[in-house]
């Protein structure tokens, strides 16, 4: 089986554009589930986050597109916003020839009047979460009796997330004849019972499920009991000082009451999970995306979907119930051929999960004790950049060069001082270096940007 994109029977404009974007060759799960899904089979499909499974199926939908047909052709399920508009964001990059491609996204977290307005010009895709996608279902608004393809990313997170019944009440108002892609990273029975309601006939495929035992240096830390764990944590961080890493959780206040101790052990940490309100949420994945935030501490659900490259390492404070998961987690670190660091802490009573994860990666979990790491290592972290918001985003028309060029202009930074630029719809978030960002913020304030200004404060 080849793995080039141009042997496959793709439209010229997508090959050219996969071509200048440098795809030339595919990923596993591109080369085994794109054939079958350009053959409008229902797939269900198993790899790991950060595998180009948009890819997968995103081209698929693009090639067989009617753009003079705004009515929706295809629906994408995302269990978050973030990884809605991630997703909304590679289609829109894989559909860059292609003239007039309407993605629209559908996200809890923004005013519904705007999503209603856009729905009334017309879409091509759909990429949304369950929740308001079967609102606007409900009140007549949203339409998919047109849909051709149905996609179900990270669907065991959406089950974990209980959303179960949604999914199915969509399903019920897609027209008879579609094709039903469901992609996850694990398995548990839930997806299969769901694959068996909704799709037929599905071709299995499982590619890139395992990570490379070498890349990761994966080492299991046993405690006396749950309480030492935070103590646990100083020393692991004060003999591998990682730069940037995730810490994953198994509760709310388990991750929210972590984040606050790092704070005051001189680690920068922000905790993300299911309480956090959808702004908040975006400020702190923003703030560890463009590294002026070092550690993030997690839930499982809270992270899911989250494509964070270069960490440093994974730390799981809790270990995971089910073995896929933890194979899920720490495929975060070692990416695109380096190498990657996970420590896992358990007490002696959880020694169990450790066989299910070595029958799972079918090697020896490496265990060593903390007693035996040195207390006189001193680990605090904080990241080169600071971040900044400016009350205005794409419904003001702003783009990333004017924030750039108000920041040299105005604020007489040199270009090499700013770091990654977000623009999101009302709000928009700069990192700079920190010794700047004082200095950057105030004189900002009293410029201008594109001749207008703007609130500008400290994330």
């Amino acid at each position: 089986m080849s793995n080039k994109f141009s042997d496959l029977s793709l439209n010229q404009e997508l090959l050219k554009n996969l071509d200048e974007l440098g795809f030339t060759a595919m990923t596993p799960i591109q080369e085994q589930g794109l054939p079958v899904v350009l053959e409008g089979k229902d797939v269900i499909a198993q790899a790991k986050t950060g595998s180009g499974k948009t890819a997968a199926f995103g081209l698929s939908i693009l090639n067989s597109l009617v753009i003079d047909d705004l009515n929706i052709q295809s629906i994408i399920l995302c269990p978050t916003r973030e990884l809605a508009e991630q997703v909304a964001k590679e289609i829109r990059t894989l559909a860059r020839m292609v003239q007039n491609v309407k993605v629209l996204t559908l996200c809890g977290g923004v005013a519904q009047i705007h999503q209603e307005r856009s729905l009334s010009y017309g879409a091509h895709i759909i990429v949304g979460t369950p929740g308001r996608v079967l609102r606007l279902l409900k009140e007549d608004i949203l339409s998919i009796k047109t849909v051709k393809t149905f996609v179900l990313d990270e669907a065991d997170r959406m089950l974990d997330m209980g959303f179960n019944a949604d999914i199915m009440d969509i399903a019920f108002c897609l027209p008879k004849q579609h094709q039903t892609l469901l992609f996850s990273a694990t398995y548990p029975e839930g997806i299969r019972e769901l694959s068996k309601s909704i799709q037929q006939d599905a071709v299995e495929v499982r590619v890139d499920v395992d990570h490379e035992p070498n890349s990761i240096n994966q080492i299991f830390f046993e405690v006396k009991k749950h309480q030492d764990k935070n103590g646990a944590l100083l020393k692991i961080l004060g003999r591998y000082k990682p730069d940037r890493l995730i810490i994953f959780c198994k509760t709310k206040q388990i991750t929210s009451d972590l984040a606050v101790f790092l704070n005051k052990n001189g680690i920068s940490a922000e905790g993300i999970h299911g309480d956090l309100q959808q702004n908040e949420r975006t400020a702190v994945l923003t703030k560890f995306s463009n590294r002026s935030l070092s550690v993030l501490v997690a839930t499982d659900v809270a992270a899911r979907g989250l494509d964070i490259q270069e960490l440093a390492a994974v730390i799981n404070f809790d270990l995971p119930s089910d073995p896929e998961i933890y194979v899920h987690r720490i495929g975060r670190t070692g990416r695109a051929g380096k190498n990657g660091q996970a420590f896992s802490l358990f007490v002696a009573r959880s020694h169990f999960l450790l066989t299910s994860i070595e029958e799972q990666l079918h090697m020896k979990c490496k265990i060593e004790y903390v007693e035996d790491i040195s207390d006189a290592e001193v680990y605090d972290l904080y990241p080169p950049m600071k971040t900044m918001y400016i009350g205005g985003g794409k419904k003001n028309k702003l783009r990333p060069g004017d924030i750039l060029g108000a920041l040299v202009g105005e604020a007489k930074l040199k270009p090499e001082e700013v770091g990654d630029i977000s623009v999101f719809n009302i709000l928009s978030y700069v990192a700079v270096e920190k010794s700047k960002l004082a200095d950057a913020v105030e004189k900002l304030k009293n410029g201008k940007i594109k001749n207008r200004k703007f609130k500008v404060g400290r994330a």
